[in-house]
Order: C-alpha cells, then sequence, then structure tokens
C-alpha cells in the first residue's frame, strides 16, 4: 500500500527534518502544481540543496531565510538537480554564484542551458506546424502566434558553463550516506533519482510521484518522442530496486513509503489510458486534440490546454511506435487523422 508520511507540510520559509540531518522544504509555483519539493542534507562539509525552485524575487527571499534560519551555521557546497524543468533547476545559476557545485545529469545541464540561452519572442514556425497538425484550432493558433511565447530564462538565473556529470549507477556521497544513481526517462530525458545504500532514503524528483503521475509532453524540438514508452520501461526498471520500506523524497506533494506499489499504480494508470485511446480510435479517426476527452474525460481549459496536448502528443507517439495506430487522413485545417 501507499503511506504519506504524517508530517505537516513546511509553511513558505519553514524547514522540516524528515529523516536524520535531512531538511524538507517547499517553494510555491505560479502555476501547478501549487509548490516544488527542495530538501537539504547535511554532512562535516556543509548542505547539499537538492533542486531549488524558480527565480523569482519571492522564492530568493525564502532562500535567504532558510540560510540564514534553518541552514545557519554551513555552506552550500553542493547542489543536486534532479531534471532540467524550470521549477528544479531555476536557482542553480544563482546558487553556483554562491559557491555551490552543480551535480546534475549531461542531459539535463545541456538542455536547461540551451532553454536559458534560448530566448523567443514569438512562437517558432516549428511550434505552429506542430500545433496545426496536433489539431489546435486555428483561432487558437492565430492567438497564440501574436503571443510571446514563455521562455524558461524568464524564471531561471543564468546557468554558467561547467557542471558534475551524474550518470547511470554511479555511487556519490554526500549528507552522511552513500547513494546510487539511476536514471529516470519520460518526464525529462536523464531524470535523476537516488538511492542510499545505507538506509531507506530514494530521492526521486518527479520520476516517482505519490498523488500525482508526471507529464509525458512531446514539444516541438523532438515531436516524434516516445515518451510514455521511455517513462514505461523507466518505472519497471527501477521496480526491480524499490523496497515497501522506503521513504521516497519525491519533487511535489507528500513523502511517501510503499514505492513497489506506486510504480505498479503508475503503470496501470498509463496502461489504461491507452487502452482508452486505443478503443476511442478504433471506433473513428481523431486529431490529437480530439483524442482529449479520451486521456482526460473532462474538459480541458485554456490554461491547461498547452500541457494537455504535449501529453497527448506522447501517448500517440507511443502507440504510433509500437505499431497501433497510424496516420489515416487529415482535417482541412491540415491536422493529422489518427486511425487503429
Amino acid at each position: 500500500m501507499i503511506q504519506s508520511e504524517t508530517h505537516i507540510l513546511p509553511a513558505s520559509g519553514e524547514a522540516h527534518e524528515i529523516a536524520p540531518g535531512v531538511l524538507w522544504m517547499q517553494m510555491p509555483l505560479p502555476f501547478k502544481p501549487d509548490f516544488v519539493n527542495v530538501y537539504a542534507f547535511l554532512d562535516d562539509g556543509g548542505w547539499t540543496v537538492v533542486d531549488t525552485g524558480i527565480d523569482t524575487p519571492q522564492i530568493r527571499e525564502i532562500w535567504q531565510a532558510l540560510l540564514a534560519g534553518p541552514m545557519a551555521g554551513a555552506p552550500v557546497t553542493r547542489l543536486i538537480v534532479t531534471h532540467h524543468h524550470l521549477d528544479h533547476m531555476g536557482l542553480a545559476g544563482w546558487f553556483q554564484a554562491r559557491g555551490a557545485e552543480l551535480w546534475t545529469s549531461r542531459t539535463a545541464w545541456l538542455m536547461a542551458r540551451m532553454s536559458i540561452l534560448d530566448v523567443q519572442e514569438r512562437p517558432t514556425p516549428q511550434a505552429i506546424a506542430f500545433w496545426r497538425a496536433s489539431g489546435m484550432s486555428a483561432e487558437m493558433i492565430a492567438e497564440r502566434s501574436e503571443e510571446r511565447p514563455f521562455n524558461m530564462a524568464d524564471a531561471s538565473a543564468p546557468l554558467p558553463p561547467g557542471f558534475r556529470r551524474l550518470a547511470e549507477g554511479e555511487t556519490v556521497e554526500f549528507g552522511n550516506r552513500r547513494w546510487i544513481i539511476r536514471m529516470g526517462e519520460g518526464h525529462a530525458p536523464e531524470h535523476v533519482t537516488l538511492w542510499s545504500l545505507g538506509d531507506d532514503l530514494v530521492i526521486g524528483g518527479d520520476q516517482m510521484l505519490a498523488s500525482i503521475s508526471p507529464n509525458l509532453g512531446v514539444y516541438p524540438n523532438e515531436p516524434d518522442a516516445d515518451t510514455v514508452g521511455a517513462w514505461l520501461a523507466s518505472c519497471e526498471r527501477l521496480l526491480s530496486h524499490a523496497r515497501p520500506e522506503q521513504l521516497v523524497l519525491p519533487g511535489h506533494r507528500m513523502p511517501y513509503r510503499g514505492l513497489p506499489t506506486r510504480l505498479r499504480q503508475l503503470v496501470e494508470n498509463q496502461n489504461a489510458a491507452i487502452a482508452r485511446l486505443l478503443n476511442g480510435l478504433r471506433e473513428e479517426p481523431r486529431t490529437t486534440v480530439g483524442c482529449f476527452e479520451l486521456l482526460y474525460r473532462r474538459m480541458i481549459s485554456k490554461s491547461e490546454f498547452g500541457l494537455a496536448l504535449a501529453e497527448a502528443v506522447g501517448h500517440i507517439n507511443h502507440l504510433r511506435a509500437t505499431g497501433q495506430v497510424w496516420p489515416c487522413g487529415m482535417t482541412d485545417d491540415g491536422a493529422i487523422l489518427w486511425g487503429a
């Protein structure tokens, strides 16, 4: 069974000791989910921080209060970032400027560095073609074409060159513990998870969440990616290392125990969504946007549309990669119709 820890959620600027020498903190987000978890591990050399939150004046103030309060007395010597998304990587450059060494996977660092440097004032032709092929309405395409996209640089500190690479199967030491690195895929490429070799702690990031499923989105920079297939394979691979008593420190929501059960649930939930999508496409061809009702079984608001589209493309790509759907036509607006 899944068992959430009975700890009270940390308030802004508070730190809760969730294990010996381990602080759990939360940083607010201006989008769903509302908070990202960050952690700090103390050893003789100082603090190792895991993930950062986004770069805003509010988040910097929260970190300053934490560094002067619960974390006072020892410097932050090391920052570990689980993956490249801005709610986890956004303040990495700020910590580096304060003297911390950045540890992350090579792909996470490259994607974050590229994304922070790639500032777009208008959507690219590739993005507009991606939207059109997926079935976004002409009205929404016209509206979005005139808007400035959100850029990672808008909420991320500049990321300087230089980092320490974390690789699959490597062992590292921090927080008076030895850890083995195991990579996840699907939600983000080369997503770092860390498994303590001396006690029951697992740093899960967004790869292994307790009460929500990670977004498995596909975007115009890699439009044919099979994120769903990569994530399902990761879950099966990580399941062989999971034990019920392990305490998972996730990127969002509550820490929990019962990791084997949770990994099986996550796989079952995705397989159920895949089955709904496949059954619907057997009845009639649909665009990717036309698959929303099959996948989500609720209305998708305008604010959710981008993430919903990205994940729907991921599911279509998985069915296409496994030979279960194929393009069978096109609408008058240039959207691909998918059939099974």
